[in-house]
């Protein structure tokens, strides 16, 4: 059964698609950086809402900023925006087909259709997921990166800006020109303080241009932080196969875990679907949920994700299953991460290691290790590095997540341990394999990297505990040196 439509209506058995009318739906979200997890988060959430009966009037446009976001575009309108979800659990499969999205704007190097939708006082919330390296932030302190091309060509040529920051930046004074409110800027991306930081990359871009623009935007619109969570690969011929076998010839599945969760703080300067409803959580306290999760699960992913490359292993659940890699995990999450995470309702950093410990060796879920370690660049400095600041200035443990940025700079050279090749696998793929080639004989050329550890390669004992690990690591190899971390 191709999916469309006009084809909702003979969805095999046991799958069930939208409830509503998707005729009648309006729009009121603008969704830029349409992949795979927004579908099945985001989208689902909004999904629920209109199979309940509310939010019609809030449907989502999808949007893109990058020549590639035309391929998503194409196939996602040849099927009329469904999207065919199917949940991987130990305990069965289970799939349905979302509707909550209605229309993909035109891709353009300008952004002009872009900026003409969110121009449109019906949009109330512009949302984002850009991936944690697409903020324009410098890595090692977390400032405005202005001198990027991206941002000095945003400022020099505000009508037809090349980023999303920009179409932003130009939809808002357009709307500021006519007389109307701003909308919510909404980030869904993995960023400590992603709505803070969407705030900065926002304003700073607008003051470039239009500091009056900015003190608007600054007083009138809102920018919420929130934490997102739900583990979805990529996709590829086995998904659509997946979906395929389940009766669904669909050209962009989506394969997810059975676990969401969404966190929002309630700071919406334009109205918003009542979230809550479909299961988020609205709460001032976004940071601590935030950390927890950046922490634990993020930072979790790159212990395994590094360790696994080097080593060869293909999957999440896999890396969970090796007689090394998975206890490696446990270890430094337990003893050297979690003394740093303070607990949320409900929920003990310990507890929720446990949680995510059995989500990652959900055998189901074939979320590569290629995948969960693209970007270490932003990785590392996003949800590692923090915690090993932290260990370092109170002066507890950081043997292993030491270890975890050896591995880092291991697995950037670009070998694994049975000699087969890493292929490039970060934006500065080139720079950090000579870098990476370069510390095997000398480790404080890895930490002289200030653009990722600003001054931690400077404290004593981490940086000898950094070229221990590495030197280790090339000596000895990789499981040797996982052995001897675990005792």
């Amino acid at each position: 059964m191709r999916l469309s439509n006009d084809t909702l209506k003979d969805l095999p058995d046991g799958i069930e698609g939208p409830r509503y009318d998707r005729s009648g739906l309006t729009p009121g979200i603008v969704h830029i950086g349409l992949g795979n997890f927004h579908r099945a988060h985001q989208a689902w959430y909004l999904h629920r809402l209109m199979q309940a009966g509310l939010a019609h009037d809030w449907a989502i446009i999808g949007a893109g900023v990058r020549a590639p976001d035309a391929a998503m575009r194409e196939k996602l309108l040849a099927q009329d925006c469904l999207t065919t979800l199917i949940e991987l659990d130990p305990k069965g499969i289970r799939a349905e087909v979302t509707g909550s999205m209605i229309d993909f704007l035109p891709i353009a190097v300008d952004n002009a259709p872009l900026i003409a939708q969110i121009a449109d006082p019906a949009i109330r919330i512009v949302s984002l997921t850009v991936t944690e390296g697409g903020y324009y932030r410098d890595a090692a302190d977390g400032s405005f990166a202005a001198a990027h091309p991206d941002m000095v060509h945003d400022i020099a040529h505000p009508a037809t800006p090349r980023t999303a920051f920009g179409a932003i930046v130009a939809a808002l004074a357009q709307r500021r020109a006519a007389g109307h409110g701003p909308f919510t800027v909404q980030s869904c991306d993995n960023l400590q303080g992603n709505g803070d930081i969407v705030r900065d990359t926002v304003l700073s871009l607008a003051r470039g241009t239009d500091p009056g623009l900015a003190d608007w935007i600054a007083a009138e619109a809102t920018f919420p932080n929130s934490m997102v969570d739900c583990i979805v690969p990529a996709t590829g011929p086995s998904e659509i196969a997946r979906a395929q076998a389940l009766g669904i010839d669909d050209a962009a599945p989506v394969t997810h875990e059975n676990f969401r969760q969404w966190v929002i703080e309630d700071a919406f300067c334009a109205g918003r679907p009542p979230w809550e409803e479909a299961g988020a959580t609205l709460t001032n306290d976004v940071h601590t949920y935030e950390s927890m999760k950046l922490r634990l699960l993020n930072a979790g992913h790159q212990v395994l994700s590094n360790a696994g490359e080097v080593l060869g292993v293909e999957t999440i659940s896999g890396c969970m299953a090796h007689p090394l890699i998975g206890p490696y995990f446990a270890k430094v999450l337990t003893e050297e991460v979690a003394p740093h995470v303070h607990a949320v309702p409900g929920m003990t950093p310990e507890a929720y290691i446990e949680l995510i410990a059995a989500r990652f060796a959900n055998p189901k879920i074939r979320d590569t290790v290629r995948r969960v370690a693209f970007d270490g660049g932003s990785r590392h400095p996003g949800f590692v590095l923090p915690t090993l600041r932290d260990a370092v200035a109170a002066g507890t443990p950081a043997e292993g997540l030491a270890l975890v940025e050896a591995l880092w700079a291991r697995m950037c050279a670009g070998t694994r341990a049975d000699g087969s090749v890493i292929e490039p696998n970060d934006p500065d793929w080139d720079v950090l394999q000579a870098t990476a080639l370069a510390a095997r004989d000398d480790p404080g050329k890895w930490l002289a990297q200030t653009q990722y550890y600003g001054t931690l390669g400077e404290a004593p004992a981490f940086a000898e505990a950094f070229g221990r690990h590495l030197t280790a690591l090339w000596r000895d190899g990789c499981e040797a040196t996982l052995r001897a971390y675990l005792g």
